[in-house]
Parts: structure tokens; C-alpha cells; sequence
């Protein structure tokens, strides 16, 4: 089971006693204060690679064992005082009295394994607390969030000299609370002495500066003004290698296609930018990485295309007459057993230690790319601008050479030189601004409209193979959706040359 936690973490003193919390005004009722002893161990790799990363893992009764990983950017709303995760819950035995001889469960593991890169995790701290809990509701009585006062005394060898007790207070909200009364919780809790918003997790300031140390993929920032090549190339690498970071425990779990789809977007955009800033790099050592990413976005694309076939015929199914729609579902169940049978080998793939190996490439590639020295007098502004040169070229050499009736094969070489320019635009555009972002949206543009198409045209070759090879009922079924596909792919056509007419003729040649 996940949760989205979204708290926020006040830093108290330790005399700090918790104010009156009812705010009438607001609507804000505060339940009677009740206190529970609460024992949590912290399992990480010796470097505190899940700790630094800003996720833990835990167990902790009575809710056992739990993952906690960064939320994505979109789940912050903008919320700065806010420290927001995804809690994952996972069914597994109690840890031993001494935390050290049972391991956490594998499903636990899995979760983190983009963090650990396979390393060995231990239980590093126990975190005993004594909590005091007020429970929050409306008017109406319905319950809007809690105020909980920790004091915490940490047991472990790894423990800052002085730093075995620390006290916090914390405010958790649903999201249905307003924020008047957000507001009206804040300022009684910082009249009464509470500090700022800290939003420190427990496990890191029970293990103090090495948990606090920056995680193992950094993005480094870009100085417009004076761009570095070799900067761009660091920070490049390492948003893809984040984004890929970020994914995986989704990816896993299988409830999140938006997940899978930015893991797979992750590893074409390495392979992309690793094939953009080829003249900077060693060649042999950027060839082999690619060729791991390959398998790597094979190993996600298997899953990734079903999905779009799904999440296309879902709604399609319900257009067709009500008599052809069952077994227009067998058609349906059939692609779900196919992914299924995809995930299960994917998730073997994402266990296996040559997974390990390549997110330990990525993360040193990351911070220490094998960048060849630059010897003529070029500046990195110029040698960044040249780089996008090669991509847009091809991309117009494609389109012109369509013709009046292209193939759907050419149709997608169109498209996936649009996404290599596209991806070589954003990759440099922290150095080179507004031009380049202004091409990356006209590459967007482009790759969209024949994106359209291109999946049009999957679908309806994957619905034609299930039509030469079933009955007649599934078999017309699925030539009802082809139908369908086709009718789109010719919608994508007819926009196709308008598209193009618009974007290409300045924006595009004048990189050139």
C-alpha cells in the first residue's frame, strides 16, 4: 500500500509544551491528547546511500515495515515548508531483537534497489519516541490532519558524540484542510515557541553529517553567462540518471504507468545525449554505455508498449456496438497477459546484478564523464551550438526527402530525429537560453503530431495479427478497432505537412 505523507516539521526546544489548538475561526476543533511509545529501526548501506537520497527504510510497530522515497515534483504543489514523500507499506517479519540478523523483506529492498545499487543494507539506528498526538477535525467532525510532539532518543554506534535526544513537533493535514486553517495551526504553534519549518527527516539527524552529505548523483548548476561544455555534459547525464532514480521503485510496483514511461524517457535520453556530445567523449566508453541503456530501454519498453496499446483501446471498446464489445475485451485480456508476462521478466531484468552494474556507471558517469580534452581555440558556447547542428540537419534531410506520400516507416525516422533534436535543445539549453528552448518546443511539435500517427499505426498492426490468427468474433472485433487506428493515423497525416510547413522553414535553419 502507498500514501502520499505531506508534513511539515518544527524544530522546539526542549521545554516547548504544545498550545491550545482549537481555532474556532478556522473550524478547527483539537481531540484529546493521547501519548504512544514508538520503536523504529533504520536499515542503510554503510555510505547511507537511502538516507542521503532523503527516502529510509524502516521498521516500526505496529505498521511494520515502511519505504519512504521523495515524492515527485508535481505532488509538492509548491508547498516549500512541506517535506513530502510516498510512504510504501510492506508485509515482512520482525527484524531480530538486534536488528542485525533478519534482513527487511525483498519487496522492501526492491524499492530502494536504485539507491543501494545492490549494496548490502544493515540496521544502522533504533529511534525510541515517545509521542504525543492531537488529533485534528472540522466542525462537522470529520478529521483533517494531527499535530504530533516527538521527543526521540537514539540507540546507535553511529550517533554524533552529545546527540542521543532530540525533540520535534510536527503538523500533518489532509488535503481537504484549507489554508486558513493550515495558517491559524502554524502561528499557535510558533507563538508558543516552535522554530522553522525543518524538514530534517528523523534517521538523519540521528545520524547527523554523513547523513546529510549531498546524495550520489548531483546536478550541477550552469553559468549561462559563461557556459562550461563540460558542465552541460555532468548536468545533462545526471537529470536523466535522476529521473531514472526517481522512477524505478513505480516502475516496480506496477500501479503507476507514468512511472515506467519517465524510466524508459530516462534511459532514451541518455542514450540520446550520449550520441549528442559524442565529439566531447570518449568514444568507446560512450558506445558501451549506450549499448546497456539499450537493453535497458528494451527491458522497459516491452511493458511501456502495452500500456499505450491499452490505454488506447480502453476507451475505443466503448465506441464499438454493445454485441462486439465482449469479445473486443478478449482482445483486451489477451494484451494484459502479454504485459504481465513483460513486467515478470522486466522485474527480473531490474534484480539482476547487471542492472547494479549500470546504475553504478550512471552514477559515476554522472559526476566524472570521460570527456576527451578540448585543444583548438572553440569556445563552449560555439562547441555547445555545433553539437545541435548535426541532429537538425538530419531531421530536415528526413522530412525533405518524404515525398508526397511518404511511408509509414519514413513518417517515424521524421519523428525520431524530431525527439534527438528535441533532446539535444533541452540538453544544452541551460547554457545557450532561449534559442535553444525555442527549438526544443518546435522539435516537441513535430515529434507530437507524428507520435500520434506512429501509434496509431502500431495499434493497427497489432490489431490486424489478432485478427489473422482468431475466430471470427474476436477477429472482427479487432478489425472494428483497426478501424479506428487507421481513421487516426490518417487524422495525424492530413496534420502532418501544416505542422511541418509552420515550424521548419526559420526556426529549424537557423541553427544551421
Amino acid at each position: 500500500m502507498s500514501v502520499l505523507e505531506r508534513e511539515i516539521k518544527l524544530a522546539v526546544t526542549p521545554d516547548f509544551r504544545l498550545p491550545f489548538l482549537t481555532d474556532l475561526a478556522t473550524g478547527v476543533t483539537a481531540g484529546r491528547e493521547q501519548t504512544v511509545e514508538l520503536a523504529a529501526t533504520y536499515f542503510d548501506t554503510f555510505d547511507l546511500r537511502i538516507s542521503r537520497a532523503g527516502a529510509s527504510l524502516r521498521y516500526r510497530d505496529p505498521e511494520g515495515w515502511t519505504v519512504k522515497l521523495p515524492a515527485r515534483d508535481g505532488d509538492r504543489d509548491g508547498d516549500e515548508e512541506a517535506i513530502v514523500r510516498v510512504e510504501h507499506h510492506v508485509q515482512g517479519p520482525r527484524p531480530a531483537g538486534d536488528g542485525s540478523s533478519s534482513m527487511p523483506p525483498p519487496e522492501a529492498l526492491d524499492l530502494v534497489r536504485s539507491l543501494t545499487r545492490g549494496a548490502a543494507v544493515e540496521a544502522l539506528a533504533t529511534l525510541h519516541t515517545t509521542r504525543r498526538v492531537v488529533a485534528l477535525c472540522d466542525t462537522a467532525g470529520h478529521a483533517i490532519g494531527e499535530v504530533v510532539d516527538d521527543r526521540v532518543e537514539i540507540d546507535s554506534q553511529r550517533t554524533e558524540p552529545g546527540a542521543t535526544v532530540f525533540r520535534e513537533v510536527e503538523l500533518e493535514l489532509a488535503d481537504d484542510a484549507t489554508p486558513s486553517q493550515r495558517l491559524a495551526l502554524l502561528t499557535r504553534l510558533r507563538t508558543a515557541g516552535a522554530g522553522a519549518a525543518d524538514p530534517t527527516p528523523k534517521i538523519v539527524r540521528a545520524l547527523g553529517a554523513p547523513a546529510r552529505a549531498p546524495a550520489d548523483v548531483q546536478v550541477p548548476r550552469i553559468d549561462a553567462d559563461e557556459p562550461a561544455a563540460a558542465n552541460v555534459v555532468r548536468a545533462a547525464i545526471a537529470t536523466s540518471v535522476v529521473r531514472l532514480v526517481r522512477n524505478d521503485p513505480g516502475a516496480r510496483l506496477g500501479d503507476d504507468a507514468e512511472s515506467l514511461h519517465q524510466a524508459r524517457v530516462a534511459t532514451r535520453r541518455l542514450r540520446s545525449d550520449l550520441r549528442t556530445f559524442e565529439p566531447l567523449l570518449d568514444e568507446g566508453w560512450a558506445e558501451a554505455l549506450r549499448d546497456e541503456l539499450r537493453w535497458l530501454g528494451d527491458v522497459f519498453g516491452a511493458v511501456r508498449d502495452a500500456d499505450v496499446l491499452i490505454e488506447r483501446f480502453e476507451p475505443e471498446i466503448q465506441r464499438l456496438p454493445a454485441s462486439d464489445r465482449p469479445p473486443a475485451e478478449t482482445v483486451l485480456d489477451r494484451l494484459r497477459a502479454d504485459r504481465e508476462r513483460a513486467r515478470e521478466q522486466m522485474l527480473v531484468a531490474l534484480r539482476n546484478e547487471r542492472y547494479d552494474r549500470l546504475l553504478d556507471r550512471l552514477v559515476e558517469a554522472a559526476s566524472r564523464p570521460r570527456l576527451l580534452l578540448q585543444v583548438d581555440d572553440t569556445d563552449d558556447r560555439a562547441r555547445l551550438t555545433a553539437l545541435v547542428r548535426e541532429p537538425v540537419r538530419a531531421l530536415l534531410d528526413a522530412a525533405d526527402a518524404l515525398g508526397p506520400k511518404p511511408r509509414n516507416a519514413a513518417l517515424h525516422q521524421v519523428r525520431r530525429r524530431a525527439k534527438r533534436v528535441r533532446y539535444a535543445a533541452e540538453a544544452v539549453a541551460p547554457a545557450l537560453g532561449r534559442p535553444a528552448r525555442r527549438l526544443a518546443r518546435i522539435a516537441t511539435e513535430i515529434q507530437d503530431v507524428l507520435g500520434v500517427h506512429q501509434d496509431a499505426v502500431i495499434a493497427a498492426e497489432w490489431l490486424r495479427r489478432v485478427a489473422a490468427n482468431d475466430g471470427a468474433g474476436i477477429g472482427f472485433a479487432a478489425g472494428q478497432l483497426a478501424a479506428l487506428e487507421h481513421r487516426e493515423a490518417r487524422r495525424a497525416r492530413r496534420r502532418w505537412p501544416k505542422t511541418w510547413q509552420r515550424t521548419h522553414q526559420k526556426q529549424l535553419r537557423t541553427w544551421l
